[in-house]
């Protein structure tokens, strides 16, 4: 097996960290690595949102770790809501996780991996506790490197209704 990012200082593992500066659009939104598009679901301002998306590492880490969105399980995508363990969650990651395959330097280090069972040890495991567990991580990365389209329905946001509270 392959340790992905993390404690791995050798090519390709470290390459293939979410921290690593792959720049890739998601939705007409630039982001600089995939830890950037995850910190910055954390962000319920759409402009707050497209500002962390553009960083990397750990300055994104560092950005989205304060937010509290453990409690509600909510996570957001241009002001729009959406469940942690909600299959629109999933399809979200998958869409972003091609995206982010159409960058040639994670490409390379993809296929740099070999047939190598990909693994994140310091990854979580529980959803409640992780916008991206450890499966959810290396799975991805397996299907795209065995070639596998991973978005296969598009999670479209209704336009979002004003309503009025009386608080």
């Amino acid at each position: 097996h392959m340790e992905v990012g993390g404690n791995n200082k050798e090519y390709p593992g470290k390459a293939l960290s979410n921290f690593s500066p792959h720049p890739f659009v998601f939705r007409g939104f630039q982001c600089n690595s995939m830890e950037g598009f995850l910190q910055g679901l954390k962000f319920k301002s759409p402009e707050m949102q497209a500002e962390v998306f553009k960083l990397v590492g750990m300055a994104a880490n560092k950005k989205g770790k304060p937010k509290n969105w453990y409690r509600e399980q909510t996570l957001w995508f241009q002001g729009h809501p959406i469940k942690r363990d909600s299959q629109d969650y999933q399809d979200l990651l998958d869409e972003a996780y091609d995206e982010l395959y159409k960058n040639e330097g994670f490409r390379k280090a993809l296929e740099a991996s070999g047939n190598a069972n990909l693994v994140h040890s310091i990854g979580k495991s529980k959803i409640t506790e992780t916008v991206l567990t450890e499966r959810e991580f290396c799975s991805r990365l397996m299907k795209l490197r065995d070639g596998v389209k991973l978005c296969k329905h598009r999670v479209e946001f209704a336009e979002q209704q004003k309503i009025s509270s009386e608080d």
